[in-house]
């Protein structure tokens, strides 16, 4: 049996590099302090991470209310951390969200609003407009991330059924200034689908909204309905400053800097691809075999492609998994046992979609052996379980909260037996 643990133990590295360079450090962003009061409110994976990272540097009082994901929170001394559930919405949050929005209605001219958003904030702040429920809201969450629509057409319908996102924080705290520090988890930087844009001025539309439910073909309550018929205007956020702090290109580039650093040729595919994860693999295969055979888009040995982005996954089955083990079982299949060629996907907040484990690994052999275990890897994919594929063959990367959250990271190792046995790690 082939031995691939330098393999493992080297894209275990770029993989934790990644995650490390996305950690945040908010000092270098951290404006001066007021005349007035200073509120911190946050949400988001890291949203603890971050108010720990804000007391340390924060010269003056200051007094806030955070929400992170279960088993996500830190000690601070003086920013409340609040857990709720993720990625369907519960009523932890939306009471967290009612308390950000009743603080944030008492700041005046001469105070400051910090607002600390991250990947995850959207679920985690279900504050619903109108008549609108927690359960139809829990719903809606459910149908949408079911469906595989993209992250930012989920989030155009969360910003027009909320009381909160879409800038509606940011005018509850007018005149007051607002400074938005962000680590991004979606393609383009883009700060409207961070958090769903809470401080943010929102450019779409309520139609716009409604056609993405009708696209999918999801039930729509009458209770939305008459929210997004209503079409209520936001007033457009003034006094209000957006700073990212962290994004996918700086994961990925430190992971190409140590790549580099280990003798490796590294490639940066991009930090924003999206689509269904298991074709996007059968891509990502693609590319590896090409690599392999012709030496385009690169050539040589010692070779890494890194990507990062938002895969969506259409759920049709029953299974166990998220996008990165559903992109791992799509390159396997692709990659058809092909030999040198091993492969890492993990979301870089330690959870595969709903899942425990932050992604998976793929070796040459991945496919044999599940073979010899009885799997039948088509039908495991057919059923959206992926998890327990990986999970029997060992192969799962169960990394817990690694509180912050750049979205996916992904790195195919194209590299020779002997070029590994040279392989040390440092």
């Amino acid at each position: 049996m082939a031995d691939y643990s330098a393999a493992r133990d080297l894209l275990t590295d770029l993989a934790l590099t990644a995650v490390h360079a996305a950690r945040p450090d908010l000092a270098p962003y951290l404006p001066q302090p007021p005349e007035g009061r200073t509120l911190v409110i946050g949400a988001g994976k890291a949203a603890a991470a971050m108010a720990q990272s804000l007391e340390a540097a924060w010269d003056g009082p200051l007094s806030g209310l955070v929400v992170t994901r279960y088993g996500h929170a830190l000690p601070c001394q003086h920013i409340e951390v609040v857990e709720a559930g993720h990625p369907v919405p519960d009523d932890a949050g939306r009471q967290a969200a009612a308390r950000m929005l009743d603080l944030a209605v008492t700041l005046g001219a001469q105070d400051l609003l910090i607002c600390l958003m991250s990947g995850g904030a959207s679920a985690l702040l279900p504050l619903p407009a109108g008549e609108i429920t927690l359960a139809e809201k829990q719903a809606l969450t459910q149908a949408l991330l079911r469906s595989g629509a993209a992250i930012d057409e989920i989030n155009c319908v969360r910003r027009h059924i909320s009381r909160i996102k879409g800038g509606r924080l940011a005018a509850a705290a007018a005149p007051a200034r607002v400074v938005t520090l962000a680590i991004s988890d979606v393609p383009n930087d883009t700060p409207l689908d961070i958090g769903s844009g809470p401080t943010v001025a929102d450019h779409t539309t309520s139609d716009e909204a409604l056609s993405i439910l009708q696209r999918y073909a999801i039930p729509i309550p009458a209770s939305v309905a008459d929210v997004l018929s209503a079409n209520v205007p936001v007033p457009v956020p003034h006094n209000a400053q957006f700073h990212l702090v962290a994004t996918p290109m700086q994961a990925l580039t430190a992971a190409a800097n140590r790549a580099r650093a280990l003798g490796l040729t590294p490639l940066i595919l991009g930090d924003a691809i999206e689509g269904e994860a298991r074709e996007s693999g059968r891509v990502h295969a693609g590319l590896a075999l090409s690599c392999l055979h012709h030496g385009t888009p690169l050539a040589g040995d010692g070779l890494v492609l890194l990507s990062g982005g938002e895969h969506t996954v259409t759920i049709r089955g029953n299974g166990r998994g998220g996008p990165n083990t559903e992109f791992l079982l799509g390159l396997a299949q692709g990659l058809a046992g092909a030999s040198n060629i091993s492969a890492i996907a993990i979301d870089t907040d330690g959870a595969d979609g709903s899942e425990n484990n932050a992604g998976a690994y793929v070796f040459p052999d991945t496919l044999r052996r599940a073979t010899a275990l009885g799997l039948d890897v088509s039908g495991s994919l057919a059923e959206n379980d992926a998890f327990s594929v990986f999970e029997k063959l060992g192969d799962l990367v169960m990394t817990g909260p690694t509180h912050t959250n750049v979205n996916d990271f992904r790195a195919l190792l194209i590299a020779s037996e002997g070029w590994l046995r040279d392989f040390r790690p440092r």
